[in-house]
């Protein structure tokens, strides 16, 4: 089911790796200008934003690993989407409280609704796995 993926997670992982790098160089330069009231932006916009290149990569790792059946991957793929899950939405509360900015409606699309809905297709993916089903692959890419 997983054969012929094998390239596109090695890519997503890589890129994944690359912008936790890129990101960590903008918070380096950043932080000689950072004062405490732009911590909490920090917390609420660029942490959660680290997190998800982070998840990304390790489910990039988890997929290439030649399993011997789709469970383990998958139970993996499904503990890490309803952490993802539930993570998001306690930076959904966090970024509503940040005073400083408010989030016009594309921002809480990229920034909160994007991210629970890649993490409800990841658990979606994850039972796609363990069931065997033919979807499995591209709710989990999702």
């Amino acid at each position: 089911m997983l054969h012929g993926w094998d390239n596109f997670f090695m890519l997503a992982g890589t890129a994944a790796a690359t912008l936790i790098g890129l990101l960590f160089v903008a918070i380096t330069l950043g932080a000689n200008v950072s004062t405490p009231a732009k911590t909490y932006g920090t917390r609420a916009f660029l942490t959660p934003t680290i997190f998800q290149f982070g998840v990304v990569l390790f489910e990039c790792l988890a997929m290439v690993v030649p399993w011997p059946s789709a469970w383990a991957v998958g139970i993996i793929l499904g503990l890490c989407g309803l952490t993802g899950f539930v993570y998001q939405v306690a930076v959904v509360l966090m970024q509503s409280k940040a005073e400083f900015a408010s989030l016009d409606w594309i921002d809480f699309a990229l920034f909160s609704a994007a991210p629970v809905l890649s993490h409800a297709s990841l658990i979606a993916g994850a039972a796609g796995l363990i069931a065997g089903s033919s979807f499995a692959p591209y709710a989990i890419a999702g």
